[in-house]
């Protein structure tokens, strides 16, 4: 009787809620209705609220997500606000007592990300960061074969992600979102990388677009619109990483891996087993695809190819059995790629490369 009582436990659903309604807040709510082990009871938010209640049939919503917090059933919650809010949103989850899951990147900037990561840790709640690439079956697949030897040692990795722009203001604006091209969609390539190698970066050198009238092709956006940086780890080895919004046809996700006895290539976006001609178009083929008319690849199971179901089903059971959370997705984890893309920003300005300490100190060197 007592094991079936400890068994009913377990299996108990975690009771959560979402703070945000945007685009965000919809990939962590339909990732939750897909998880048998969560329950997604509230949401909190500024706008769109009723609608987005009644899309993923929501019983309860607040304006303001401090009263969601107070809520003693809530156990976990998901931050899916614009940058420049994660701070104060996650650090009122900690003090609620809420285990969180906070988009990327974890901050615009690293005091606030890590006051956010030793709030939690004294509170003693879970900070899970939502970097979904680690998630991708291609990528946990990648990996496997990666640990079976069958590439040899790595060598080199190449890692993009890419689309034509932004629509939103919190991404066009340095004040709400932090940068640009790099810190909005360079953050998943910069914590892959740090993720698969498990090494820390020695050194950053990179170049990026001034923003404005400096850009490439998006002179309204405040921040960058193409960047890349070479990232040394302490092996003297290498990886590059892209992200920029100079890039039509769809979101462009590009890895390429090469080792000391073979390569590994990973395509996460434009991969899709399905072709079609259309001279009409039709509704939706891939995140940011500009038109559907002629030949398109439309993508078959969006949200789980690029790892968001998986990466909610995790953390849930995280939180359900007290599990400790793996390295790549932990509030500190999150501070490592921010602190890489903090690097990346400084050599482009200073035109210099910059030393990582092991303190993770930046420290400038003329090339």
């Amino acid at each position: 009787m007592f094991l079936a009582i400890l068994n009913f436990k377990k299996m108990e659903k975690v009771k959560v809620g979402i703070i945000g309604s945007g685009f965000a807040a919809d990939l962590h709510a339909k990732a939750y209705q897909r998880c048998p082990y969560a329950e997604l009871i509230s949401v909190s938010a500024i706008n769109n609220l009723k609608n987005f209640s009644k899309q993923h049939n929501i019983s309860t919503f607040y304006s303001d997500y401090r009263q969601m917090l107070a809520r003693e059933d809530i156990q976990m919650v998901s931050v899916c606000i614009p940058n420049y809010l994660h701070k104060e949103a996650v650090i009122a989850a900690a003090n609620a007592g809420k285990d969180v899951v906070c988009e990327k990147p974890l901050a615009t900037n690293l005091k606030d990300a890590d006051e956010m990561v030793s709030t939690c840790n004294n509170k003693g709640v879970k900070l899970m960061y939502a970097e979904d690439w680690i998630f991708a079956p291609a990528i946990v697949r990648a990996k496997e074969v990666y640990r079976e030897g069958a590439i040899g040692d790595i060598l080199y990795i190449k890692a993009k992600e890419t689309h034509s722009g932004s629509h939103s203001l919190y991404a066009q604006k340095l004040k709400y979102c932090g940068g640009g091209a790099m810190i909005h969609l360079g953050i998943h390539p910069v914590g892959f990388v740090l993720w698969l190698k498990g090494e820390k970066v020695n050194q950053v050198i990179a170049k990026t677009s001034k923003g404005k009238e400096s850009n490439l092709l998006h002179t309204n956006f405040e921040g960058e619109d193409w960047a890349a940086g070479i990232l040394t780890f302490e092996d003297e080895t290498y990886a590059l990483v892209e992200g920029n919004y100079i890039t039509f046809g769809g979101m462009d996700d590009r890895i390429e891996i090469y080792g000391s006895k073979g390569n590994i290539k990973i395509n996460l976006t434009q991969g899709s087993p399905i072709s079609v001609y259309s001279p009409n178009g039709y509704t939706y083929a891939i995140e940011k695809a500009d038109t559907t008319k002629g030949w398109t690849f439309p993508a078959v199971d969006e949200e789980r190819s690029l790892g968001y179901q998986d990466e909610i089903a995790y953390f849930v059971n995280c939180v359900r059995e007290d599990r400790e959370i793996m390295r790549g997705v932990r509030g500190e984890d999150g501070w490592q790629a921010l602190k890489v893309i903090s690097a990346i920003y400084e050599s482009s300005k200073s035109g210099r490369a910059v030393k990582l300490k092991e303190n993770y100190q930046i420290q400038d060197e003329r090339r």
